[in-house]
């Protein structure tokens, strides 16, 4: 088994038997990338601890990746730039759980994605040093697309409807894929913007819970396997 060293990101963990975890990462050599982690429920002081696999952490990890195994196992591990906030803030933690399972159902790959990496580990940064952040997971939402091969075609922007499953602007908004009146002008808003200026985006509770369910509705137009975050409700209540 070859012995990796790489940054990588916590998606998930599930209990394995009565003291071990299974930790599903996205790692920046090798893509997805899931380890047995055996006794960290029962861990003396000193080892491994439970809260360095909590959804989103950024580890550096020297891990064996075996190629004939689906599991793998960890041989070192070091938290990278710890959370400030995250785990802090419940709105910070809600956003932190829906992203980490959307993250978690879109990326599957066990392969070198750079770019991918690099714009998770900024956009969990970000998140955790700013306080305005109402908005971030719908600017994440759309961004992410971009990375994942269906990023919204702008180019007729000036039309009165969207098509969700073809991916650009149109103007025959009988069809039922097509967005069109409020919820379309909600979702237009949301090209434009990036992290830094996300909060200027004024939309009040119901519409903020719309445009997300538009958007939730276009990942599963593109991605046959999406399916509602688990964290859906919760992430919703907390904006009311």
């Amino acid at each position: 088994m070859p012995i990796i060293t790489t940054n990588a990101i916590v998606l998930s963990s599930l209990k394995f038997g009565d003291s071990s975890l299974i930790v599903k990462c996205f790692t920046q050599q090798d893509g997805v990338k899931s380890y047995l982690v055996r006794g960290i429920l029962k861990a003396k002081k000193g080892g491994l601890k439970v809260a360095y696999f909590q959804p989103l952490t950024q580890l550096k990890l020297v891990a064996n990746h075996n190629i004939k195994s689906t599991l793998n196992s960890i041989k070192e591990i070091q938290v990278l730039q710890p959370y400030q906030t995250i785990y802090q803030d419940i709105v910070k933690q809600s956003i932190t759980f829906f992203l980490s399972e959307v993250v978690s159902n879109v990326i599957q790959e066990e392969e070198t994605n750079s770019a991918l990496y690099d714009f998770l580990e900024s956009s969990f940064h970000w998140l955790d040093s700013h306080e305005k952040i109402s908005n971030f997971h719908l600017v994440f939402l759309v961004k992410l697309t971009s990375f994942l091969g269906f990023y919204p075609d702008i180019s007729d922007s000036n039309k009165k409807g969207f098509h969700l499953l073809e991916g650009f602007f149109t103007d025959e908004t009988y069809d039922k894929n097509v967005i069109s009146e409020n919820v379309f002008f909600l979702f237009k808003k949301l090209l434009n913007v990036n992290f830094e200026n996300s909060d200027q985006l004024s939309f009040s509770k119901f519409e903020r819970q719309q445009v997300l369910q538009v958007l939730i509705s276009y990942y599963k137009l593109h991605i046959d396997s999406f399916r509602n975050p688990k964290s859906l409700d919760v992430l919703e209540a907390v904006f009311r």
